[in-house]
């Protein structure tokens, strides 16, 4: 055999199913669909109703990101209207 010396690196179609932990590279919609983190290069992109406002580097601080921004959602509209 020539050149049975030299190692060729396989083609690997999709490298990120190699990975141990590789998130969720599809993203990720809440059930009302008002936040979003979708997949944007190495990042991923938080959108509100419509607009980025946010970038994570990875998928674990996107979803603390929209857990805390929907937190902060709920604790507003609970809040109670002052009158007078």
């Amino acid at each position: 055999m020539p050149n049975s010396n030299k190692f060729l690196k396989p083609y690997v179609p999709q490298p990120g199913l190699l990975e141990p932990n590789p998130g969720n590279p599809l993203g990720y919609v809440t059930n009302d669909g008002m936040w979003a983190a979708v997949p944007c290069g190495k990042k991923f992109s938080i959108i509100h109703n419509g607009s980025v406002i946010h970038q994570s580097r990875t998928y674990d601080s996107a979803l603390n990101f929209i857990k805390k921004g929907v937190k902060n959602e709920g604790s507003k509209r609970n809040r109670r209207q002052r009158t007078g």
